[in-house]
């Protein structure tokens, strides 16, 4: 089986005793195959793997059942050692119907097992896939181990008692499919069975219906007969440290961190957002939390939802908003009028693959010189980078804590990959934190009793003043403000001298966050491969495998993108060599040659899926070679 030979040693040759699995659930839009994943990993999460998964799923909301680009799926990497990715090639595929088979056989392993439901393989399917033979029985398939059998079927039959229609029966096909998943890797059924009973606790037919799918998927596995691939593989758990754990995602760990980083500035939060996928998520999980003062509104686009979040600020809250790439566009103007006025505001962009509405569902990073250029005028803005779904959360605080500390805006970067995948998190001990209250004027700060609106701090943030405190009526807007009083300027030499301070405030930043290392490595080696945002996890895999190869290589990952730390460009000029993987055609590469004049290369990808560890191998043994 092959699972028995899912990982290999660094140089190549096959692990009897695998230390990770990687398993891809495949099938219509409509078979529930992300929450058959999202259910196998609490399953894997409770088991102690670490994990990391990939959902990948269509850009309509129901395509034609059947189809080529209907096709939806889940890929989950666990295993007994440290997991950074969700697997180059998944170990098991399980297909609901043809089109999940032809989409997804091209990235199974070569002896990787095969889990077909053959009572999807009706002529019709078999068309709709562009199938002229059925691959199950045309020796198509040779070079995989294939278990084929009508799962569809078996659900029917297994639901019966409950009185469901064949239609109602099979939406519990995927609990079949996902009961016979957790034999094979011998992971608990329990609180699958107590989710359902919750799920469903107004349904409780549908409730035991599921379970008894799943039940007889489970049993399948135990007790049918099968000379063949299906064998069960118990992966053990990985040595952690000790305290509370839990899967997340990195829109939930987002929300987490925006709400955390509120509290620490002692400040309400008011998100105004707009539906867009991979964004809305987090407006869906920030509505749960008005416990926490959090106040939620959805603006009727996404020029009124960031034009909110800056009334808000400007009203003594902390204003925060949301989007993807398109809606980010649509935003600019305003986020000039955030950079004028000096108001702290954190705005996400989950980003996705463009130009214009591009690819809705897919990841990309082609977002970075929107982010740091993106606006009229000289307008800087700190722009911070989460590397994965937990990494997410540290860096959500963090942009509030600049916000708030510099009076400006800042930009958090993540994309769909982080927004969607999920990984184990140890639930960090709020003390840990250190809190940076918000500090408002409540008198007069200049001579004679004037009020100077723009006087600026040692770190050259304004005063936040709230409106109604009694003597310090002001005023700020989108037209140039006298560089003390706040006064409506056309002066050529206030107008530069105010640019030239919101630009040094911006650049300040970078003498204020930790100097920049190597996640891998050390100075001076011979090649360093940089980073930012989601491409940490294939990156420090394919350096750690290079590192155990005896190769001089490092790994640098940046969080401050925009500016990024003081000591950036020594680190960077020790290197012989920088090696940039990136998913667009060169951005940040082309502000590394920009901002610090070093020999950086670039390695691109901007085919909606996020880098394999095998494309990054390959690149570094390229450049030392």
């Amino acid at each position: 089986m092959a699972t028995q030979a899912v990982d290999t040693t660094p140089d190549g040759a096959p692990s009897q005793t695998p230390d990770a699995v990687v398993v891809r659930f495949a099938g219509d839009s409509g078979d529930g195959m992300q929450l058959t994943g999202g259910q196998f990993t609490l399953s894997t999460a409770l088991a102690g793997n670490d994990l990391a998964t990939f959902p990948d799923f269509p850009a309509e909301i129901r395509a034609p059942q059947g189809t080529l680009f209907g096709v939806s799926a889940f890929q989950i990497n666990f295993g007994s050692r440290q997991i950074s990715t969700a697997g180059d090639a998944p170990d098991v595929l399980v297909a609901m119907n043809p089109a999940a088979l032809k989409v997804n056989l091209p990235a199974l392993k070569p002896g990787g097992l095969i889990i077909a439901d053959t009572g999807e393989f009706t002529k019709r399917n078999l068309d709709k896939a562009k199938y002229e033979t059925s691959p199950l029985e045309d020796g198509s398939l040779a070079k995989y181990d294939v278990l084929a059998f009508d799962i569809s079927a078996l659900t029917i039959e297994a639901v019966k008692p409950f009185g469901l229609g064949n239609k109602d029966a099979l939406r519990s096909k995927n609990m079949w499919t996902l009961g016979l998943a957790l034999w094979m890797f011998d992971r608990p059924r329990e609180p699958i069975q107590e989710w359902l009973k919750a799920k469903f606790k107004n349904k409780p037919e549908i409730a035991d219906a599921n379970i008894a799918a799943l039940n007889a998927g489970h049993a399948y596995g135990e007790t049918a007969e099968l000379a063949g691939p299906l064998k069960q593989v118990h992966i053990p758990a990985m040595p952690s440290e000790p305290g509370l754990y839990r899967t997340i995602t990195g829109a939930e760990a987002v929300s987490l961190g925006l709400v955390a980083g509120a509290q620490l500035a002692e400040l309400p939060m008011f998100f105004g957002g707009y539906p867009i996928t991979p964004a809305s998520a987090i407006l869906h999980h920030l509505a749960r939390m008005k416990e926490y003062g959090v106040t939620t509104f959805q603006a009727e686009d996404e020029i009124a939802a960031i034009c909110a979040a800056i009334g808000a600020s400007y009203a003594g809250s902390l204003g925060v908003t949301s989007s993807s790439g398109p809606g980010i566009a649509l935003k600019g103007e305003a986020m000039g009028l955030a950079i004028i006025t000096e108001l702290p505001l954190v705005i996400v962009n989950s980003q996705r693959g463009g130009p214009s509405t591009g690819l809705p569902t897919k990841t990309e990073q082609s977002d970075l010189y929107q982010a740091i250029y993106g606006r009229n005028g000289d307008a800087p803005m700190p722009v911070i980078a989460a590397s994965s779904p937990a990494d997410a959360f540290e860096c959500a605080i963090e942009a509030c804590r600049i916000a708030v500390e510099y009076m400006t805006p800042v930009m958090l970067l993540t994309d769909g990959y982080i927004a969607n995948a999920a990984e184990p998190w140890k639930v960090p001990d709020p003390s840990s934190f250190a809190s940076f209250p918000a500090k408002f004027l409540t008198e007069k700060n200049g001579p004679d009793g004037t009020l100077l609106t723009y006087k600026r701090d040692e770190k050259g943030a304004r005063p936040w003043i709230k409106p109604g405190t009694p003597d310090l009526m002001h005023r700020i807007g989108g037209i140039e403000k006298d560089s003390l009083s706040g006064n409506i300027s056309y002066d050529p030499a206030n107008h530069q001298a105010m640019t030239n301070a919101r630009k040094a405030k911006v650049d300040g930043i970078a003498n204020d966050v930790p100097a920049q290392g190597c996640c891998l490595g050390e100075p001076g080696a011979k090649l360093a491969v940089v980073g930012w945002g989601s491409t940490y996890g294939p990156i420090h895999r394919a350096v750690t495998v290079a590192r155990e190869k005896g190769q001089d290589v490092a790994h640098v990952h940046f969080r401050h993108v925009w500016p990024m730390p003081a000591n950036t460009g020594d680190l960077l000029r020790s290197f012989d060599k920088i090696l940039v993987p990136e998913m667009n055609t060169g951005q940040f590469k082309t502000v590394l040659r920009d901002q610090l004049l070093v020999d950086a290369q670039p390695l691109t990808k901007t085919s909606g899926q996020p880098f394999y560890v095998h494309e990054l191998t390959a690149a570094i043994e390229e450049a030392l070679s």
